[in-house]
Protein backbone atom coordinates (compact mmCIF):
# COMPACT_ATOMS: atom_id res chain seq x y z
CA UNK A 1 0.00 0.00 0.00
CA UNK A 2 1.67 3.13 -1.09
CA UNK A 3 0.83 6.60 0.93
CA UNK A 4 -0.21 9.90 -1.21
CA UNK A 5 2.92 10.97 -2.87
CA UNK A 6 1.45 14.73 -3.70
CA UNK A 7 3.21 17.82 -2.11
CA UNK A 8 0.80 20.21 -0.94
CA UNK A 9 1.63 23.50 0.42
CA UNK A 10 0.23 25.08 3.42
CA UNK A 11 -0.99 28.33 1.75
CA UNK A 12 -1.90 27.60 -1.97
CA UNK A 13 -0.59 30.98 -3.56
CA UNK A 14 3.04 30.96 -1.66
CA UNK A 15 4.40 28.92 -3.79
CA UNK A 16 3.52 30.44 -7.23
CA UNK A 17 4.40 33.53 -5.24
CA UNK A 18 7.71 32.19 -4.98
CA UNK A 19 8.36 31.52 -8.88
CA UNK A 20 7.01 34.75 -9.72
CA UNK A 21 9.60 36.53 -7.49
CA UNK A 22 12.34 34.42 -8.57
CA UNK A 23 11.28 35.17 -12.48
CA UNK A 24 11.58 38.41 -11.90
CA UNK A 25 15.09 38.25 -10.38
CA UNK A 26 15.89 35.81 -13.09
CA UNK A 27 14.67 38.56 -15.73
CA UNK A 28 16.44 41.94 -13.82
CA UNK A 29 19.92 40.05 -13.83
CA UNK A 30 20.04 38.91 -17.42
CA UNK A 31 18.44 42.55 -18.42
CA UNK A 32 21.18 44.15 -16.40
CA UNK A 33 23.88 41.65 -17.89
CA UNK A 34 22.81 42.03 -21.34
CA UNK A 35 22.77 45.67 -21.28
CA UNK A 36 26.42 45.66 -19.42
CA UNK A 37 27.94 43.60 -21.62
CA UNK A 38 26.61 45.95 -24.52
CA UNK A 39 27.66 48.89 -23.31
CA UNK A 40 31.06 48.01 -21.85
CA UNK A 41 32.26 45.91 -24.96
CA UNK A 42 30.29 46.75 -28.19
CA UNK A 43 29.97 50.56 -27.50
CA UNK A 44 33.07 50.65 -25.48
CA UNK A 45 31.30 52.45 -22.79
CA UNK A 46 33.66 53.52 -19.80
CA UNK A 47 32.99 51.12 -16.45
CA UNK A 48 31.18 53.64 -14.35
CA UNK A 49 29.14 54.37 -17.39
CA UNK A 50 28.23 50.70 -18.43
CA UNK A 51 27.01 50.10 -14.64
CA UNK A 52 24.74 53.19 -14.05
CA UNK A 53 23.31 51.60 -17.37
CA UNK A 54 23.13 48.19 -16.45
CA UNK A 55 21.40 49.35 -12.65
CA UNK A 56 18.90 51.23 -14.89
CA UNK A 57 18.04 48.33 -17.43
CA UNK A 58 17.80 45.97 -14.25
CA UNK A 59 15.55 48.35 -12.10
CA UNK A 60 13.36 48.68 -15.52
CA UNK A 61 13.09 44.90 -16.21
CA UNK A 62 11.96 44.26 -12.50
CA UNK A 63 9.39 46.72 -12.51
CA UNK A 64 8.19 45.51 -15.66
CA UNK A 65 8.18 41.78 -14.17
CA UNK A 66 6.60 43.27 -11.53
CA UNK A 67 4.45 44.87 -13.79
CA UNK A 68 3.25 42.01 -16.37
CA UNK A 69 3.15 39.24 -13.17
CA UNK A 70 0.30 41.07 -11.57
CA UNK A 71 -1.93 40.94 -14.73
Amino acid sequence: MMGDRTVRADLPGRTASMKNWRFMALHAVVAATFIFLLQRYALSASLESALLWALTFGGCAAGLAYAQSNR
